[in-house]
């Protein structure tokens, strides 16, 4: 038996240090996980938060509900609560997590309850686990909690067993990712007992409950898929262990079976025994297929026997894989032993008589080989099929010419043969027989290295034969005047077909190792192209001319546009064969699942289509049409297009992203540009702009008094000239806050000072209308830049002023919410544009373009840039009853202590 590889794979290891490395600057999360509520997640993580209180870590409960548990709520004593952030929605107020703040705060660890709990609409992520997310990129260790009804992947079982639709769930990825899975567990009884007790829900709550969701079978059932759930994640981490530590045993810890197939008539049957025995045994399943040199050729109908018994494996729940060793059984064995197989399942053979002696059966040459591993035999499995007719397998078709017949290998080993025998007649006379000998084995090795295995059989028996009829005597005759030389012909043919059978394996060898190098070419070539194309019409030839080449087949890429729509980024040449159907592709793009050919999704079609899946999202669609099945159905060929597909759609991405940074980049550039030249007006033109309102201003007193029409035009002039000026002072702050020049002179103050300081200087603009100011005596100071914040509040109340009636309302009001203080200013005029309220704070943009107020759309701009340097926020909102709202939240920050002064 071939002694097996034992180093680590250095791409394994290379992947295993990048992934410690992107670990090492994220935070971890650790998910208190139970069959349902009311079982002691939270308790369990705020017990757990305590514990790591008391050793000295820093602690932040971000949010957790106590649902009214005493106990529960008793540990929250002595934690630091962060302030939930208070949401309104559909006239109501909800308490939800507020994770700038958590950022901000950034404490070593944050608790955050249930972490497949839906945001509320308006929220930054429409899902918590997402915010989650974003906590651990910023390097926050996160304690959340789950329960099993929640996961995805179990969200129809849940609602099998429970008839409860599940509306809230979490993507299985996320809770595989997590650093550390505690299960809670309690038993349905005491689950039960404490329900009745009212220490999960209230009394009227509970009757319900145990009524409905809460019955004990559900519980039960509830209970075993959290337990294997968690069971299936251990065991996870315990193969990833045994493979980082290069153990080779098997370790009895889980149940995991693997079945061998072959092209025999019995393969359903086995599978379907197998799988029979995985569900019993509530095991995994892989089903496999080696193919050794005896079943590199196999007629067409026993290949697709073998295709068809791996896709019964599949559709029944296996994993499936194709292995290509010199011998099945230690090929075989070491497989199971790489996934830790338990129990091997193969089928009984029906040899007997000499071809069972001459070769034992797979079961028993398991049986000798693995000591640590099960070997279950089912019946009537045949293990020896019939090969009718030869046909090309992939690697075939990789390697051999094309249209090469079949006989032509025989007619070479009868050649080889007739050629050698004539050079050894001609050098009879100076060589012994033994040396000659030698002539016709070369030949029958030549023809095996070339020729493979059948040509070599019948080269060795005609070499003998030749050799008994040229060379020994009496010669031109078979018959034998020395027994001796039987022996010799014995020896002669066991020797040649030992060397023909050794060269044929070798051939076969040096064939899968050039087979797969190709392949490995092939993926290399592919990638250096991939990387270097610049644009998606690039990328998308490249792959195609590549894939064409590679499964003989006819290749589409399909690309989304603006409404992701698939269409073809390059016009499509006609082919009369090419059966491609826009339908079904976009199916395939919008469902991220492969369909047509081969599939159990719109299986008539003619044509393949792979979602090209990346990282970010679907970038595609690959749609193939093969010249033969097989050629994209085996699973190695699979394996292959879908590691190709995925360098496509990488490198999609890449080239998309490349996009909108150079998109970005000309953007700043232009910004910048525009920045320059509008500081460069603004100083030219403040200068001249003050004169004239100074010129203005003197006419009336520089001489007698100005008639009536002389002094309104001197009066109109002074106005533009200010509103001009005004124009122009924005334009030079814009450019200076977007350049980084301003240097803010933060000091801490009240905020009734800067928001009367922004009434007196709005005085004139805000006669016509009632203002009302409500801001509450228990504000805290505030540190900011008064002058840039009495810019705010100025251009908010003339933006209300100049959009709202004569006569009507404006109002300015403040709260505090914590550790920030939100001000609003709100007007009774016509409101925002609905769609706009984001984008009217970029700047030269207005909400109603037709409005006859006068103004270029930088005011808003300015305010959003003032309050985003000071760590604020800015957001604008319609009012319920009629109106505008903008509001501004700025950090409170802790106020210096002023000492009381002692006389």
């Amino acid at each position: 038996m071939p002694t097996e590889d034992t180093r680590p794979d250095p791409d394994a290891l290379l992947a295993r240090i990048e992934a410690d490395a992107e670990r090492a600057h994220r935070g971890r999360l650790k998910v208190f996980f139970g069959a349902c509520p009311g079982v002691g997640k939270t308790y369990a993580m705020l017990s757990a938060a305590r514990t790591l209180t008391s050793q000295g870590g820093e602690v932040v409960v971000g949010l957790v509900e106590t649902h009214g548990r005493s106990e529960t709520a008793q540990l929250l004593e002595g934690l630091e609560l962060l302030p939930a952030k208070v949401v309104t929605y559909q006239g109501r107020e909800l308490r939800e997590f507020d994770l700038d703040a958590a950022l901000a705060r950034k404490p070593a660890l944050i608790l955050v309850y249930e972490l497949a709990h839906s945001n509320v609409a308006g929220s930054r992520h429409p899902k918590r686990w997402q915010d989650v997310e974003e906590l651990l990129a910023a390097g926050i260790d996160v304690y959340t909690t789950v329960n099993v009804q929640h996961l995805e992947s179990l969200n129809d079982i849940v609602g099998g067993i429970t008839g409860i639709q599940v509306r809230e769930t979490l993507p299985d990825h996320v809770f595989e990712q997590a650093d550390e899975v505690a299960l809670v567990d309690l038993p349905p009884d005491d689950l039960l007992q404490r329900m009745k007790e009212g220490k999960v829900y209230l009394a009227h709550q509970a009757e319900r409950a145990i009524r409905n969701f809460f019955r004990k079978g559900n519980l039960i059932a509830l209970r075993e898929l959290a337990l294997r759930r968690t069971a299936d994640r251990v065991d996870v981490q315990m193969r990833e262990y045994r493979t980082d530590q290069s153990i080779r045993e098997v370790w009895q810890a889980k149940e995991r079976l693997l079945v061998c197939v072959g092209p025999g008539a019995g393969g359903d049957r086995l599978v379907r025994a197998a799988a029979r025995l995985a569900a019993s045994l509530h095991a995994d399943w892989i089903a496999v297929y080696v193919e050794t040199p005896k079943l590199q050729r196999l007629a067409e109908s026993n290949r697709d026997k073998i295709l068809k018994t791996l896709a019964l494996a599949r559709e029944l729940g296996a994993e499936t894989a194709t292995l290509s060793g010199q011998e099945d059984a230690p090929t075989l064995l070491a497989y199971a032993r790489a996934r830790n197989v338990s129990k091997l399942v193969v089928g009984k053979s029906l040899r007997t008589g000499l071809s069972r002696i001459r070769r034992a059966p797979l079961s028993d040459r398991l049986s000798a080989l693995a000591e640590d591993v099960d070997v279950y035999v089912v019946a009537h499995e045949d293990e020896a099929p019939p090969t009718d007719k030869a046909i090309a397998t992939p690697l075939d078709l990789e390697l051999e010419p094309s249209g090469k017949p079949r006989w032509t290998g025989y007619a070479w080993a009868a050649g080889i043969c007739a050629l050698t025998s004539v050079l050894a007649r001609l050098v009879l006379p100076w060589f012994d027989l033994a040396n000659l000998i030698m002539f016709y084995l070369v030949g029958v090795v030549w023809v095996a290295a070339k020729h493979g295995r059948g040509p070599a059989v019948l080269g060795s028996v005609l070499s003998v034969l030749a050799f008994d009829f040229f060379l020994v005597p009496p010669h031109l005759s078979f018959t034998v005047s020395d027994t001796r030389y039987l022996l010799t012909f014995i020896i002669m043919l066991a020797v040649a077909l030992t060397i023909s059978t050794l060269a044929a394996n070798l051939r076969y060898q040096a064939r899968i190792a050039m087979y797969r190098e190709r392949r490995t070419r092939a993926l290399n070539e592919l990638g250096k192209e991939l990387a270097g194309a610049l644009m998606a019409e690039q990328i998308v030839e490249t792959a195609r001319h590549h894939l064409e080449s590679l499964f003989q087949a006819k290749v589409r890429i399909l690309l989304p546009d603006t409404q992701d729509k698939v269409r073809s980024p390059t016009p499509l040449p006609e082919h009369k064969e090419l059966a491609l159907d826009p339908a079904i592709a976009q199916w395939v793009y919008d469902h991220q699942q492969p369909a047509g050919l081969g599939t159990q999704s719109l299986a008539g079609a003619p044509m393949y289509y792979l979602p090209l899946k990346a990282p970010m999202r679907t970038r595609g669609v690959l749609a193939l049409q093969p010249s033969q099945k097989r050629l994209l159905f085996l699973p190695e060929q699979a394996r292959l297009l879908e590691t190709l597909a995925g360098q496509i759609a990488l490198a999609l991405e890449r080239v998309h992203y490349v996009e909108v940074a150079q998109d970005a980049l000309v953007k700043m550039e232009s910004e910048r540009l525009r920045n320059g030249l509008l500081s460069a007006l603004s100083h030219d033109l403040r200068t001249p702009l003050t004169v004239l309102a100074g010129l203005a201003d003197s006419l009336p007193l520089a001489g007698p008094p100005l008639p009536t029409a002389q002094a309104e035009i001197a009066l109109a002039i002074r106005a533009e000239s200010l509103r001009t000026s005004l124009l122009v002072s924005n334009l030079l702050d814009m450019a200076r806050l977007q350049e980084g020049h301003v240097r803010l002179k933060r000091e801490w103050q009240p905020l009734e000072e800067v928001v009367g300081a922004a009434l007196q200087t709005m005085a004139s603009p805000l006669a016509r209308h009632e203002v009302r100011v409500d801001l509450p005596a228990e504000l805290p100071l505030i540190e900011f830049d008064s002058v840039l914040m009495e810019r705010v509040f100025c251009n908010l109340l003339e933006n209300a002023a100049k959009y709202s009636p004569v006569g009507s309302r404006i109002e300015i009001t403040a709260r505090n919410e914590g550790d920030r203080v939100a001000i609003a200013v709100a007007d009774n005029g016509p409101g925002l544009p609905p769609g706009k309220e984001e984008g009217l704070f970029e700047k030269f943009t207005r909400g109603h373009e037709e409005s006859p107020v006068a103004g270029v759309g930088l005011g808003l701009a300015i305010v959003r840039a003032i309050v985003e340097a000071h760590k604020g926020t800015v957001k604008a909102e319609n009012r319920p009853e009629g109106g505008a709202r903008f509001i501004v939240t700025l950090p409170a920050g802790e106020p210096p202590i002023v000492p009381k002064e002692t006389g």
